[in-house]
This record gives structure tokens, sequence and C-alpha cells, in this order.
């Protein structure tokens, strides 16, 4: 067992899988002898060789559509996209493509490709190098959406992503690269996609969040227990499928739910979260759900004013807490 940040949790996952499994190979913009924009695979091209470390050209479209033939022919690729800003070329290929994959063959072909996305705020990177693209690929059947906010979390289902044998955008928050870090074990292990996390047990509300948004929300969770109030956070870890199971659970136990992300609120993530509890759950719940996001209008301000008025605070989210405690 050792501490790392996210960032080393994911390299460490990556190594390790890459030496159990040479059908793993991984590839993007950068990556090679720069070892990527953020160091995620530093290093790697002295042990594994320019066979395994492909420096791609700079265009998203043949990362994933080179990244697709190879998976549906028997090798496991892990294609980095430097920005989730720059994903956008790659639509086709993904959304068209690979998610359909397993449907349009009757089973008989399937895509074991993962695609690392680093995305968010935070981190002074401005209109195109900061935005939330997860409702786009949660949308899409055929897709699975893995969004993790600690470092146990991300090397965990980074191998199970790697091992999955369907197509995984696996969105990594910038701001939790090195901000985040906690016990991880040095040997491989997985996690089970599709699962929730009750990152801290409550009784007077639920707040669910995933990736930055999960720490903050911890964070006020702590703020509002001077004030009496038992705040449970559950921490989705998987947006395609959610864990529809513990979400009502834990919606029904508190009967209050409040629900928070980073991206903005219409057509979102909250969105499919406050409907299925209020779907499963409406006749346990003393309190509309409610939900905080981030303001509708193109992400993200460079102005660190302007920034920090888009993204979710601990403060905003306490304030919210309060609110719904008291309703």
């Amino acid at each position: 067992m050792s501490v790392k940040t996210v960032l080393e949790a994911i390299r460490d996952g990556l190594r390790q899988e890459m030496e159990r499994d040479e059908r793993v190979f991984v590839m993007g913009e950068d990556i090679g002898l720069r070892g990527g924009v953020f160091l995620a695979t530093d290093g790697f091209i002295e042990t594994f060789g320019e066979e395994r470390v492909i420096d791609t050209p700079l265009a998203e479209s043949s990362i994933a559509g080179i990244a697709l033939g190879a998976a549906v022919n028997g090798m496991r690729p892990v294609a980095e996209i430097e920005f989730a800003d720059f994903i956008w070329p790659a639509i086709n290929q993904l959304v068209g493509e690979a998610a359909k994959v397993r449907y349009g063959t009757n089973g008989r072909k399937s895509a074991p490709m993962v695609v690392r996305v680093p995305y968010g705020g935070g981190v002074r990177g401005g209109l195109y190098h900061s935005q939330s693209v997860e409702v786009i690929f949660s949308h899409t059947p055929g897709l699975t959406v893995v969004a993790p906010s600690t470092a146990y979390d991300a090397k965990g289902l980074l191998i199970s992503a790697i091992r999955s044998n369907d197509p995984v955008i696996f969105l990594e928050h910038k701001r939790t690269y090195r901000m985040v870090q906690g016990e991880v074990p040095d040997e491989r292990y997985t996690i089970k996609i599709g699962k929730a996390e009750v990152k801290r047990k409550g009784e007077d509300l639920t707040v669910i969040s995933y990736g930055l948004m999960v720490h903050y929300c911890l964070e006020a969770a702590r703020q509002v227990e001077a004030d009496g109030i038992d705040v449970e956070v559950v921490d989705l870890r998987t947006l395609r499928p959610l864990d529809i199971n513990t979400l009502i659970d834990s919606a029904r136990r508190t009967s209050k739910v409040l629900i928070v992300q980073e991206d903005t609120g219409a057509v979102s993530i909250g969105s499919e979260v406050a409907a299925t509890i209020s779907s499963n759950a409406f006749f346990e719940l003393d309190a509309p759900v409610m939900r905080i996001a981030g303001p509708e209008i193109p992400p993200m301000p460079f102005s660190p004013l302007l920034e920090a008025a888009f993204i979710p605070s601990p403060a905003k989210i306490s304030d919210a807490m309060r609110d719904l405690a008291y309703y």
C-alpha cells in the first residue's frame, strides 16, 4: 500500500496492465517521449517501446478510429484524448461506430477499448481546456462511462475498464490529478464498473455527485456537521450504467436528495439521477430533489473570479445542504 495521487494511480494501473497483457497498448498526442501533457505515460516509451506507446498526429478522429480498428481485431488499446475539449472530431468513431459494434454484429464482435479523457475546470484552462463532456457519452447505449474521484478508485476502475470487452470512456478530472491523493494497493486490483460508493454515511440527507465535486461535497458535509446536519455523500463513480439501487436505497433512507455537478444542469447526469429517484422513491421523499450545477453558459471562463463563480464551491454546496435540511 502506498500513498499516491490520482495521476500516479492511473499511471500505475496502466503500467501494470501493459505488463500483464501484451495486447494492451497506449496511443495519443505527445504520450511517448514527452510522457503526455499531464505525464500519465511518463517513462512508458523507455519500458515498452514505440510499438506499444504510439505518438499520434494531432487528429482525434484518427486516434479513436485506429483504436477501434485495433480493438475489433483483438487488441486492447488505451487511447488518450489530450483534453476533453478536443474529443469532438472523434464523436463519429465513438458514438457512431464503437458504441454499436456488439449490437450491430449480434454479439459476434466487441470493441475492448478505453478512451482516457481529462476533463473539467478549476485549472485556469479557459473555454477550450475546461469542458465537461460526460453527458454526450452517457446518453449513448453501448458506451460505458466511468468518472473516478479518488486515487484508489482511479486505479481499480481503470484496470476494470481495460479488461472490459466494451468501449469505455474513462473521465479523469484534471484538478484531481495532483490535488487528490490516498492509499492505493501496490498490486493489481479491480473495482466493479457500474457500482456507486457511499463515501460518507449520514441520516439527514443524501448528496450525490462524481469527480472533483465529490471532494467539495465531503468538505461541505463537514462544514454543516457543526449545525447538526448529518449528510450522506454518494459517489456515482460510473455514469453509464448508473447504480440505481444504491441511489434509491440512500434516497429512501434519508428522504432528501441534493445532486451536485460541475457540468451545466440542463439535460445532464443530474437530470437523469433526479428523474430516476423521483420515479422510484417519490413517496419516501420529504422534499423535492434539489440540484446544483454550473450556470447555463459555455464553459469555462478564464478569469479566476469568473471561473470560481462558475464552479460549485463547498460554500455554495453547504448553503444548499442547509436549505434542504430545513425544508
